[in-house]
């Protein structure tokens, strides 16, 4: 079973929310919510993947100093396995904004286990409400 390699990030706002996206129609698993991120291109390291993005999906810009570690999810689904390294950040700039035709919802940790989510997603909703 090949893996692949994601990264996700827990954006947490000044109210202490988390950002949810939502996968939109003609993805895969579409519907369901998701932490901001993809895939790790070749010769990119998680960090890097990470800003572009960010930037790519919502327009906003960071840095990899503003990236902290916080865990990892791994998860084998039907036809591949998954490994995702998922940081938090708090500090970026511009506004969060639906690049790629995705809903993006702000989400007080209590209310994370609310929306449905990709198996690999679900674990990190205790961390996340562990952390904040």
């Amino acid at each position: 079973m090949k893996t692949i390699l994601v990264v996700a990030v827990v954006l947490i706002d000044r109210d202490g929310r988390v950002l949810l996206s939502q996968r939109p129609s003609g993805k895969s698993m579409a519907g369901l919510w998701e932490f901001p991120g993809g895939k790790v291109e070749n010769g990119e390291v998680p960090e890097e993947a990470l800003i572009r993005e960010l930037n790519e999906e919502l327009g906003i810009d960071t840095w990899s100093s503003c990236l902290a570690p916080l865990s990892f999810a791994s998860h084998s689904y039907e036809d591949f396995h998954l490994l995702m390294p998922v940081f938090v950040c708090r500090k970026w700039v511009g506004s969060p904004t639906p690049m790629e035709g995705q809903a993006l919802k702000w989400v007080n940790r209590d209310k994370l286990k609310d929306y449905p989510m990709p198996p690999a997603d679900i674990p990190m909703i205790a961390v996340i409400r562990d952390l904040l």
